[in-house]
């Protein structure tokens, strides 16, 4: 049994922990963020996304180039892990995603709002302790690569990792613009799931 220390704390919960845990809805694909890592993962997407339509080669490239896309830069910007959601209501798909990304010590992570567009706020998740939430809705523009002319929801949450400086960053994002409070409210019971391992 590990000892006590001075301010009655267990010698082990002064550590930082291993890892994460998150539940996400039923649905979302998840592509793990390693260097050469998610050509296979985004196959099995496209596949997934396209099952049964047989006519859609050149939609089911362009897919897995955009998803490719996000999560190269993803990576490079500290991400280790992208859901995608391929979950429909009817013929509607549920357009959503969430980047997990690692920030250093040494990175700056400072969620603020800017224009009347975001909405800063602290939130106490559960299972991993204080956060700040920033929502922010933006029109692409005209030429936007991705080709979405669609306005996006995007939900960021800062999480401090225990016993560390380092930063669990949570962005969901969403072009479901005339849902978007329901898909926030969606965003908020995963991050709410997120526990320390």
């Amino acid at each position: 049994m590990p000892d006590a220390v001075a301010d009655g704390r267990r010698e082990d919960d002064a550590l930082p922990p291993g890892d994460y845990g998150l539940l996400v809805p039923d649905g979302w694909f998840r592509i793990p963020l390693e260097p050469g890592g998610w050509k296979g993962p985004v196959r099995a997407l496209a596949e997934r996304v396209f099952e049964g339509q047989d006519d859609t080669v050149l939609l089911k490239r362009e897919f897995s180039r955009a998803v490719v896309a996000r999560a190269e830069e993803g990576y490079e910007n500290g991400g280790v892990e992208l859901y995608i959601s391929t979950t429909s209501v009817g013929p509607v798909p549920l357009s959503a995603s969430l980047l997990v990304t690692v920030v250093p010590a040494e990175g700056d992570v400072r969620l603020e709002a800017k224009g009347r567009s975001q909405q800063i706020t602290e939130v106490d998740l559960p299972f991993a302790g204080p956060a700040t939430m920033r929502r922010t809705r933006s029109v692409p523009d005209a030429g936007d690569p991705t080709g979405n002319h669609l306005p996006v929801t995007v939900v960021d949450y800062a999480v401090r990792v225990p016993n560390t400086r380092a930063v669990l960053l949570l962005t969901f994002s969403t072009s479901l613009d005339p849902f978007a409070d329901a898909m926030v409210e969606m965003f908020d019971a995963v991050a709410r799931s997120l526990h320390w391992r």
